[in-house]
C-alpha cells in the first residue's frame, strides 16, 4: 500500500498536554508503530509470546494457540518462557534493524501471568535498555501491578475498554476470575470495568502512554463507543482503536456479523474529534514480528533451541 492511501496519514487530533510529557518519551511514541500515525511505515515490532493464561472470557475470543495461518489476536504457533523470549529477542534484533519495540499480547493477558511477564520484561531491558516495551492487557490486574510497570520502566500500555455499562459487559464477557473468584454477568463486568478505569487512571498520571483498544459489536457495544473514548480522553489517554468484530470459529460470537468496513470508519470519524484515532491496525497476533503490515514471524518459529526451547501449548 502506498504511503498516499493509508487512512492513518489524515489529520491528528491532538487532545492531549503534551508538552507536559517527558521529551524522551514522546520520541519513543514517535518511534512506536502502534502509536505513531507514521512510524508503522519505519519501524518494525515484536511480540514476545510468554502469557497463556488469562483470566477473563470474552465471548468474541478463541484463544487458538497452534494455528500458523491466523492473523488475529490471542493465536500465537509457540509459547516462550522468558529466557526462550530473550533468545528470541536478540535473534530478532540482529536481522531487523528497524526493530523498535518488544511487547507482550499474549496469548492470555500479560498481567495474568505475572511473574513471566515481570522475568521478560527484566531480561530484555537488562539486555537492550534503549528498546521501547510495551504489552497489552484486559486491565483486570491493573491496580494490582499499574505501580510495578512504572517502576520497570513500561511506558507504553494498552488496555481493552469494550464498554462502560455493566449490563453490556455481560453480553460481551461470559465471566471473569479475580483473586480466585469466578463472577458472571454484570457482576463480572462491573469489575472488570472498575479495576480498567482506576489502572488507567493511575499509568496515565504517572507518564504512561496508554492506548485503549474498543472491539466494535454491531447491536451490543457500538452505540456506546462515542462515550468510551470521551471517557477514557477524561484519564489521559493518548489514542483509542476501535477495532472490527473477528467472529473467532468456536467463540461465543462466532455467528455474529464482521463489523462493516463503512461503519467501521464512520465511528472513528465521529471518535477522532474527541481523540486521536488508530486508523493502521492489523489485529496482530500475539507472535507478530516486523512492520504492521509485513509479519515475517512465520521466519522465525521455532528458531530457538535449548533447555528453555518454546513449547507450543494448546488452549484450555
Amino acid at each position: 500500500m502506498k504511503l498516499m492511501d493509508c487512512q492513518c496519514t489524515r489529520k491528528k487530533n491532538r487532545t492531549i498536554n503534551e508538552s507536559a510529557m517527558p521529551e524522551e518519551l514522546l520520541r519513543q511514541t514517535d518511534r512506536h508503530p502502534c502509536y505513531s500515525f507514521d512510524a508503522h511505515h519505519k519501524y518494525a515490532r515484536m511480540h514476545l509470546p510468554v502469557a497463556p493464561a488469562c483470566n477473563i472470557s470474552c465471548n468474541y475470543c478463541n484463544r487458538k494457540y497452534d494455528c500458523v495461518n491466523e492473523s488475529r489476536p490471542g493465536v500465537t504457533s509457540e509459547v516462550l518462557t522468558p529466557y526462550a523470549a530473550l533468545e528470541k529477542f536478540s535473534l530478532v534484533k540482529e536481522k531487523l534493524d528497524n526493530l523498535s519495540v518488544v511487547g507482550i499480547a499474549g496469548p492470555g493477558d500479560a498481567l495474568a501471568n505475572w511473574n513471566d511477564t515481570r522475568d521478560t520484561i527484566k531480561l530484555i531491558k537488562q539486555s537492550d535498555p534503549g528498546i521501547i516495551f510495551c504489552l497489552s492487557t484486559n486491565g483486570l490486574l491493573l491496580p494490582d501491578h499499574a505501580g510495578e510497570l512504572v517502576r520497570l520502566g513500561v511506558r507504553h500500555v494498552t488496555v481493552t475498554v469494550n464498554c462502560l455499562e455493566p449490563e453490556t459487559g455481560g453480553e460481551i464477557y461470559k465471566f471473569v476470575n479475580y483473586k480466585g473468584k469466578l463472577y458472571e454477568g454484570s457482576k463480572a463486568a462491573g469489575i472488570l470495568i472498575n479495576n480498567q478505569l482506576e489502572g488507567i487512571k493511575y499509568l496515565t498520571a504517572n507518564e504512561v502512554m496508554v492506548k485503549v483498544n474498543i472491539v466494535m459489536i454491531k447491536g451490543v457495544n457500538d452505540g456506546q463507543i462515542p462515550d468510551v473514548v470521551k471517557k477514557v480522553k477524561e484519564l489521559g489517554v493518548f489514542i483509542t482503536n476501535i477495532m472490527p468484530l473477528i467472529p473467532a470459529p468456536g467463540s461465543a460470537f462466532a455467528d455474529f456479523p464482521r463489523t462493516d468496513a463503512r461503519e467501521l470508519k464512520k465511528m472513528r470519524d465521529i471518535c477522532q474529534f474527541e481523540l486521536r484515532q488508530m486508523y493502521h491496525c492489523q489485529q496482530c497476533r500475539a507472535d507478530a514480528i516486523g512492520l504492521l503490515r509485513e509479519d515475517i514471524s512465520h521466519q522465525f518459529r521455532g528458531a530457538v533451541a535449548g533447555k528453555d526451547s518454546p513449547t507450543v501449548q494448546k488452549a484450555v
